[in-house]
């Protein structure tokens, strides 16, 4: 399985009408065959970062699964769809993902739902890295060895689970980048991140985040609410 993952600048006036061109054409057309399905509609949460910026994940089948979507957006379809989402945005920046070997596994594409079914909103935390050149191999295997068993850490003051860790594939993207889609299971541990300095076992010697410093030293983190409808929450 591979990952369209999407950056979206959103008209601000037009926030209603792209999420509706998500949630009531995107993932309806995408459900008519069996190469691609929506997985997830995120909004930046307020006071989190600029405004009206969205984020879109989309799954595909495999490679060729790829190829023939972007003939359906190009020249297809979906071209007409894209050209209205064109006037509901001011750019998007796209990425094609892989999955970590250590990454969950997302539900099969034919058991994500496609009938806009609502429900509560999760908080994530997506953390993109750029690992040192040379280091990406390492660093991947770093994570998934030290990083993600730490997540439920009492230490680790952090309540999340990996719902999906994937790189940039060559060619389709910046390069080399890791993100990760972190599900927050509790709204305390968040706020204790925002509000207080990191204790020195999070920081020191023998942490996670210090024997990543010889790694990677870049990341950004984004704090992304679902919509109510989307497919995965």
């Amino acid at each position: 399985m591979l990952f369209v993952h999407e950056f979206h600048k959103v008209v601000g006036t037009q926030a209603a009408a792209f999420e509706a061109a998500y949630r009531d054409e995107w993932m309806p057309l995408l459900a008519e065959g069996s190469d691609a399905r929506l997985a997830w509609y995120f909004d930046l949460a307020h006071g989190s970062g600029l405004a009206y910026r969205v984020v879109t994940v989309t799954a595909l089948a495999d490679g060729p699964a790829y190829v023939r979507l972007a003939e359906r957006v190009a020249r297809g379809d979906l071209r007409s769809w894209a050209r209205r989402l064109d006037g509901l945005q001011h750019e998007s920046m796209g990425r094609v993902l892989a999955p970590l070997p250590w990454s969950p596994a997302p539900p099969p594409l034919a058991d994500i739902p496609t009938d806009g079914a609502t429900g509560e909103s999760s908080l994530f935390m997506e953390d993109t890295m750029w690992p040192f050149p040379g280091k990406l191999r390492e660093y991947v295997e770093a994570a998934g060895a030290v990083y993600r068993p730490s997540l439920g850490a009492k230490e680790a003051r952090m309540h999340m689970d990996v719902a999906l860790g994937a790189e940039t594939m060559p060619g389709a993207g910046r390069s080399p980048e890791v993100t990760l889609l972190q599900r927050l299971s509790s709204l305390d541990p968040l706020i204790s991140l925002l509000t207080e300095d990191l204790p020195a076992q999070v920081t020191g010697p023998g942490s996670w985040m210090h024997q990543a410093l010889e790694l990677r030293d870049r990341w950004r983190s984004r704090l992304l609410r679902t919509a109510p409808w989307s497919p995965l929450r």
